[in-house]
């Protein structure tokens, strides 16, 4: 068996994993001329959050991994944003708006608990 390392432990890197796979099939409908736009700014916004969550988990300090539990919290706000202006621009409807607020709501808090978690242990 594999080994398992510890960013594949946390519930918030699970379920942003999931998340990711949301972001990428909800901009699957952004007209094509957005590939170079929105589409991609999502989704690399979207992966930059477990990207981020794994790599803190992988930093020795509290201090580092909570500074990489912030930026990942950074990166949601940067996609709910996104999300915003795609319903503006009528790229994304309001059920799905909807539906992703509760996910990035969901997801903040997780982050949030985990970033709180290792300033605890700093102070």
């Amino acid at each position: 068996m594999a080994h398992i390392y510890s960013f594949e432990k946390l519930n918030a890197w699970k379920e942003s994993r999931i998340w990711v796979t949301w972001v990428y099939k909800v901009t699957a409908d952004f007209p094509v001329d957005e590939k170079f736009g929105l589409i991609s700014q999502l989704r690399r916004a979207a992966v930059s959050v477990v990207s981020n969550l794994a790599e803190g988990s992988a930093r020795k300090s509290a201090k580092d991994q909570a500074h990489f539990y912030q930026m990942a919290y950074s990166s949601l706000i940067e996609v709910l944003n996104q999300l915003i202006i795609s319903n503006d621009l009528l790229f994304l409807d309001n059920d799905k708006l909807s539906e992703g607020r509760i996910l990035i709501e969901n997801l903040t808090s997780k982050v949030t608990a985990l970033r709180n978690a290792q300033l605890n242990k700093v102070s």
